[in-house]
């Protein structure tokens, strides 16, 4: 009863704190009457709504690349440069997927307005769209950010699937998100899917012991080693972040997952576990608020480090600088 007492006021105090961030020169209708008679964003978003319609699972790319264009030197599009030593070299981007979608809408956009939208502004607005035809709640992103010319993989430092929840936190302080901006961004798992290799070792060799995870769901884990990640299996089989009835869905599924400790990632569970982080689990679980939570969240990552007025350049090519 306590906890629920809290609930609301807790939910309000968050909301205002989302809500006021600050992004610089970003504006709303950045574009408007940039492009002629051309609605930047009405182009944007029906390239990706026939996109969506194909290949519903383009939200999960979107979502992960604006995450990992945004949290390695800023939102600057410097994850769609191609180069050897390119932050698409890093480990961590290998499996990143979608490049396409982007280049695909930078070329209409040139052929009517070249010059003008950013290569940054695609992947927010593009992730937007894709995020609501997925069942999001509708939002504005700011627009006018400019593109990066540098990109090294040597710069790649993004949070892995296994780091401890305090470390993750202050690895998201330094880009100026706080602890439930964090578990609210993490929640795009709920798209999300990952490898039997890299949990292999949380179901069949947890620290050395030669058993699954303690803190796994025991029935939750035999389903997977039994029917996803089997032993001696010839394939890297894809492993669903959520339960895989509400996959591809933005909605608050993830949480409850993590509640009944059927997290797929360690710092999925973790969340659940730890002290700083439990709370918000709980709250974002048992709440129909998250979609549009995590859609403020969605516009305070893309408000990270970004260029502006005379930075950087206005790519006419995302994967090459001028």
């Amino acid at each position: 009863m306590y906890y629920k007492a809290l609930r609301a006021p807790l939910l309000i105090l968050l909301v205002l704190a989302l809500a006021a961030a600050s992004h610089g020169q970003l504006q709303y209708g950045f574009y408007n009457k940039k492009c002629g008679k051309n609605n930047v964003e009405a182009i944007i978003q029906s390239i990706v709504g026939a996109r969506f319609a194909s290949d519903p699972k383009i939200v999960a790319g979107l979502l992960r690349m604006q995450f990992h264009d945004c949290f390695v030197h800023g939102c600057d599009a410097s994850i769609l440069l191609d180069g050897p030593y390119s932050e698409k070299n890093a480990g961590s981007n290998l499996s990143l997927f979608g490049f396409d979608l982007i280049d695909q809408i930078k070329s209409v956009l040139e052929s009517v307005c070249p010059g003008v939208v950013s290569c940054a502004d695609i992947i927010i607005a593009a992730t937007r769209d894709a995020s609501i035809l997925a069942g999001g709640a509708p939002f504005q992103v700011q627009m006018g950010r400019r593109d990066g010319m540098v990109s090294l993989a040597s710069l790649v430092n993004l949070p892995p699937a296994d780091i401890p929840v305090q470390f993750a936190i202050q690895l998201f302080a330094s880009k100026g998100l706080n602890p439930f901006d964090m578990v609210l961004l993490l929640g795009a798992h709920t798209c999300g899917v990952t490898h039997c290799s890299v949990i292999n070792n949380r179901l069949y060799n947890y620290k050395g012991t030669g058993r699954s995870d303690p803190t796994t769901n025991p029935l939750y884990a035999n389903i997977l080693q039994s029917t996803v990640c089997p032993k001696g299996q010839p394939f890297d089989n894809i492993v669903f972040l959520d339960d895989p009835s509400s996959v591809l869905t933005v909605d608050n599924s993830y949480y409850k997952q993590l509640m009944n400790n059927k997290g797929i990632l360690p710092i999925d569970q973790a969340l659940a576990l730890d002290g700083a982080t439990r709370w918000m689990v709980q709250m974002l679980a048992n709440s129909s608020q998250f979609p549009s939570l995590f859609a403020q969240a969605l516009v305070k990552l893309g408000g990270v480090e970004v260029l502006t007025g005379k930075q950087g350049q206005i790519r006419r090519n995302c994967r090459r600088t001028n």
